[in-house]
């Protein structure tokens, strides 16, 4: 890998933010505006997957894509001030860019609520591809020319490997170290804090 070739690609829930403090008012603002009783604790020990996915848990299948935006249109209010950065993950983008590359974030998430993440907590990513989610996260990857991936899930790391990039799994979400190697990650990080250094070794 050379440094005119370097993109780097991140995931963001769980990897660049801890986004749990946020989701976690978002639903629990949907439970009191529709009387719905959503367990908000549970919700935010499986973050990773599309919004669709939780939202089968709680609501009706007629039901699931009014609810989805009704939760996207206030996410904005509810989750962004309380969702703060990862340890490391300021640190993280800048290593890439020290290095000469791109940091492009591909996520889940709804693309205008990720772009809003980011600036809140000033993560200069490249770019930010939204609502893409374990193999389809390839479809952005191989457009951008990402040889790495960095994600806490085993769906990004199916992703990074749909792409054919180097797969670096940080241990900072749902699923634990033995999980994301048995998915198939090249390397786990405990955290991104770490990701400096391996990105300098990598090189």
């Amino acid at each position: 890998m050379t440094s005119s070739a370097l993109t780097v690609g991140f995931d963001l829930d769980m990897t660049l933010i801890d986004s749990r403090p946020g989701i976690k008012a978002c639903y629990q603002a949907l439970s009191a505006e529709t009387g719905v009783p959503i367990d908000c604790d549970l919700v935010v020990t499986r973050l990773g997957p599309p919004l669709e996915d939780e939202m089968v848990h709680w609501f009706p299948a007629e039901r699931i894509a009014e609810m989805c935006a009704r939760y996207r249109e206030m996410y904005p209010t509810h989750a962004i001030a309380p969702t703060p950065a990862m340890p490391g993950a300021v640190a993280a983008i800048d290593a890439v860019h020290a290095a000469g590359g791109r940091a492009v974030v591909v996520t889940a998430k709804y693309e205008p609520n990720a772009k809003l993440h980011l600036k809140h907590l000033g993560i200069a990513a490249d770019a930010v591809i939204g609502d893409l989610w374990a193999e389809q996260k390839a479809v952005a990857l191989r457009e951008y020319g990402a040889g790495v991936y960095v994600g806490d899930h085993t769906g990004d790391v199916r992703g990074a490997r749909a792409a054919g990039a180097f797969s670096v799994a940080v241990a900072t979400g749902p699923c634990d170290a033995g999980e994301l190697r048995g998915a198939g990650a090249d390397v786990v990080l405990a955290d991104l804090g770490e990701f400096p250094t391996w990105l300098n070794n990598h090189r």
